[in-house]
């Protein structure tokens, strides 16, 4: 039969009163059912929610179900309340109404825990003992307690603050210090202090899942030495339950409910709980569900919630849309949110929703603070998964700190150190921090050499000599040259310039020959790469010994003939061509087909190069043409005199390709 779509949730529990709240906000007619009066005034009417106080038996629920059109029915009621779920059961069956088992997850930490069937089987564990008793078991229970012996001295009974309940313990011979009325939910603390207080040596409970404070009553009992008897849960036969958040998602989807989502970005420091500040504590406690990849979410099992294991932001913002009913959904990020952080694509990933952003403790702040240093004029960087010109990095800055990811991570580091003669350099690693295998390990690119570090690691770079910033104009006597033709000081000055480089530009010296203007550009672009591409077999080997000199990490040398040799190379944002074998123009469509928007800077001495060079500017999309003719003249001594020794005159010619939306 069409199920008719009125809504009533018998709301015995917290839960019941949350989905209640939950459909009242969303503007969902629903009737609430609640057994007390006391029931009723924890619940917030409004013009959306219909409460009925008072009990009903089986009979009655089905007039009732028939007079209100009830078309789906959700049993909130507390796991302990069989009889009341077993009357609403036969209800729905007897009038075709659906039927929805709201049940709290049962607590897994209960391996010292003493078990038992029911209140009877508490009340003939607890003869066979001495000592007080803290009883949390509910109201409901304690006419079974008073079989025994000296319960009214060693019973303390923990109950609802209402007049009913107080007159009907008092009436069972539970009085003055041995009723304490009281409304939850409690704290820990709140636990150990009244078990210290009343020196109880056992506290009797029900599991009623982390919602009723259960975690909480374990805690506590450990904490102050007490044992704790626990009540099974009755078994409710032909009933598949569901939780909370799959019965709100049921509902959401039946009644097209939007999600309200509330995305958290928290930063949680470097791993060890300890370490989260208490916003990030906060907002993974209030959370719906946690999202991270496997080390994040290693520590979260105390909190109960479900999780999905995944570090790719399309993964996960696709998941949190697939369930609606996660509205607050919590993403936990290493460290700090703002340092190489996954942070940033999340952004782009959830844009339109409400992101909130919770900062965590850097892994850079953490270990500089061991160190006793000072981080503000640390260079940060991160070898982690990504290529970074660490070594030109340390060259220009007395600290620089890098996540590493990588066992063999530091020896490559300190390989490289050693290779640009860079052995003065202090290195200090960082392994496992925030944990208790914490490790600082401190040395030198030659003693820390060929070590495996714990994939975790950081390390700190302490160069005492950093290089002073420098433009271009190197002398022409700092580079080995020998017999390979070099682009002079001052044609190299005039082409740099006209060049414009970024500092992470990436660029091609074709013809590269010595590498004077390779050099140059790798200097001036400490976060870009260099490419120098060099047929002749001697200028490859100037090539490599001039980027050891000066330890440009981020200049590669590729042998061979352009334009064969550029096939594999990234897309240019600057050329440089010094030598062009009579494939200028060639060479051009190369880097613009990887690059429409590629800036050209040409060297030219042989007419027909400079006529080659014309042609290219007439027939390849570039735009912003400029022809400078250079004639350098340099003072050489002879004797007392000072004579200009003229060098043949070069053109350098600059253009920049138009782009395909401007063609």
């Amino acid at each position: 039969m069409e199920k008719k779509s009125k809504i009533l949730i018998f709301a015995g529990t917290t839960e019941g009163r949350e989905l209640a709240e939950f459909l009242s906000e969303r503007e969902v007619e629903a009737e609430i059912s609640v057994a007390t009066e006391y029931g009723e005034t924890l619940l917030s009417p409004g013009p959306f929610l219909k409460i009925h106080q008072g009990r009903m038996e089986e009979g009655e629920m089905e007039a009732f179900f028939r007079e209100e059109e009830i078309g789906t029915v959700v049993d909130a009621t507390h796991p302990y309340a069989v009889v009341v779920s077993e009357n609403i059961r036969e209800a729905c069956t007897h009038t075709g109404t659906e039927y929805i088992r709201l049940l709290r997850e049962q607590s897994t930490d209960t391996a010292d825990c003493i078990f038992v069937e029911d209140t009877a089987g508490a009340v003939e564990y607890l003869k066979q003992t001495e000592g007080n008793v803290l009883l949390t078991t509910g109201s409901k229970e304690l006419k079974a307690f008073t079989a025994l012996p000296d319960f009214e001295k060693r019973l303390y009974a923990r109950v609802l603050s209402t007049p009913e309940v107080a007159t009907m313990a008092a009436s069972l011979g539970f009085v003055g210090k041995h009723l304490i009325c009281m409304q939850g939910p409690f704290s820990k603390e709140l636990n150990t202090a009244m078990l210290k207080q009343f020196d109880a040596a056992y506290l009797v409970t029900k599991d009623s899942g982390k919602v009723g404070g259960f975690e909480e009553k374990l805690l506590s009992a450990r904490e102050a030495g007490a044992k704790v008897i626990l009540i099974g849960r009755p078994k409710e036969p032909g009933t598949e339950g569901k939780s909370f958040l799959e019965v709100k998602h049921l509902l959401m989807e039946r009644y097209a409910i939007p999600a309200k989502r509330a995305i958290s970005l928290i930063g949680i420091g470097m791993g060890n709980p300890a370490n989260r500040t208490l916003e990030a504590e906060r907002a993974i406690r209030e959370a719906d569900v946690l999202i991270g990849a496997g080390r994040m979410l290693e520590e979260t099992d105390s909190y109960g919630k479900p999780k999905f294991v995944s570090y790719r932001p399309t993964e996960i913002r696709d998941y949190v849309y697939a369930h609606p009913e996660y509205e607050r959904a919590a993403i936990l990020l290493s460290g700090d949110v703002g340092f190489y952080s996954g942070a940033k694509k999340l952004y782009e990933a959830f844009e339109g929703e409400k992101i909130e952003v919770y900062s965590g403790i850097s892994s850079v702040v953490y270990f500089l603070g061991k160190l006793h240093l000072a981080w503000e004029d640390v260079c940060l960087m991160s070898v982690h998964g990504r290529k970074q010109n660490l070594i030109g990095a340390v060259k220009r800055n007395r600290k620089v700190f890098a996540l590493v990811g990588e066992k063999d991570g530091i020896a490559k580091i300190c390989d490289k150190l050693l290779s640009y003669g860079m052995d003065e350099v202090k290195i200090y690693v960082g392994e496992r921090l925030s944990y208790p295998e914490e490790q600082i390990t401190e040395g030198t690119p030659e003693s820390l050499k060929g070590q495996l570090f714990d994939p975790l690691s950081v390390v700190l770079l302490v160069n005492e000599t950093p290089e002073k910033l420098t433009t271009h104009g190197l002398s022409d006597d700092v580079f080995l040259r020998a017999k390979v033709p070099m682009t002079k000081q001052g044609i190299r000055s005039i082409s740099l310039s006209k060049l414009a480089l970024e500092e992470d530009s990436i660029c091609w010296d074709v013809g590269a020959g010595t590498g004077s203007v390779s050099v140059e550009m790798a200097r001036q672009c400490p976060r870009g790469e260099v490419w120098a591409i060099e047929k002749k077999d001697e200028a490859v080997e100037l090539l490599e010994e001039n980027r050891r000199k000066f330890a440009l990490d981020n200049l590669t040398i590729v042998p061979g003939l352009a334009p064969e040799a550029l096939k594999e190379l990234p897309a240019p944002t600057h050329v440089f061509i010094g030598g062009s074998s009579g494939n200028l123009i060639c060479i051009m469509e190369a880097a613009l087909e990887k690059n429409p928007r590629v800036r050209f800077v040409i060297n030219a001495i042989a007419l027909e190069t400079v006529a080659e060079a014309l042609e290219a500017l007439k027939s390849l999309p570039v735009t912003d043409s400029d022809i400078v003719t250079a004639m350098i003249g340099e003072s050489k001594e002879i004797g007392r005199y000072h004579m200009m020794m003229g060098q043949n005159p070069v053109y350098v010619i600059s253009c920049t390709g138009k782009g395909e939306e401007d063609e």
